[in-house]
């Protein structure tokens, strides 16, 4: 069906930052090809191994990008939210999924067929060079991630994660439970609870709940090492 996603009057179309360059009336022809669909809490979006060839926006909630070990062991790469998206790999790829995505809540997603995509991106070239960009920011965000393993503390790397999620009130509402955050920044669960406890006791965040943490003094957590 074609979408109605409406958020304050924005449609997913508005919403997606690779859209936003493009006229009303591009935008028109952008949302007669796109369809909703619904996820559940939980839901596997798509897997490793599966051939989709859809691009999806979210509009409504929190998706996880994962993989697994042979052994089972879950690896996060990524939690994307609203305005964002998921399964770009289809565009450029006719290979099978190497990851998982899964909704963390109930997810209201547009969908866009890629080949349909593909024939906009040779029309309106500012959308194809928009998802290059964006591409290209995932990639220098996923090689910061691996020197942020190779290089830097845990405690380092756990503050710099804080500091890049608080905002302006210097409040954090982690999108993900700490077992998922634990993954994307490789560190055990156990071991991140008890540093999260220790920056409490040192004054650094308050945590008000399992997913609710305020920065006390951030420039303490920036000098970390």
């Amino acid at each position: 069906m074609k979408c109605h996603c409406h958020d304050r009057g924005t449609s997913c179309v508005e919403l997606v930052p690779i859209f936003q360059n493009l006229s009303p009336e591009e935008k028109e022809e952008v949302a007669a090809i796109t369809s909703e669909k619904i996820f559940q809490r939980g839901e596997l979006i798509y897997g490793a191994g599966d051939k989709h060839d859809r691009l999806f926006i979210i509009h409504e909630g929190a998706v996880k990008i994962f993989r697994l070990s042979p052994s089972g062991k879950e690896q996060v790469i990524r939690v994307v939210e609203p305005g964002d998206f998921v399964g770009e790999l289809s565009l450029f790829s006719h290979l099978p999924n190497t990851d998982y995505a899964m909704a963390l809540s109930n997810a209201r997603m547009c969908t866009i067929e890629g080949a349909r995509l593909k024939e906009l991106m040779m029309k309106y070239p500012t959308i194809a060079l928009t998802i290059i960009q964006e591409l290209s920011e995932r990639l220098e965000r996923a090689e910061n991630v691996i020197e942020n393993i190779n290089l830097h503390s845990v405690d380092k790397r756990i503050a710099q994660f804080l500091l890049e999620m608080m905002n302006e009130k210097k409040e954090i509402l982690l999108p993900m439970t700490r077992g998922d955050l634990a993954s994307q920044i490789g560190v055990s669960q156990e071991t991140l609870s008890r540093k999260l406890s220790a920056f409490e006791d040192q004054g650094f965040i308050k945590l008000v709940s399992r997913r609710e943490i305020v920065i006390l003094d951030e420039f303490a957590l920036a000098e970390l090492e």
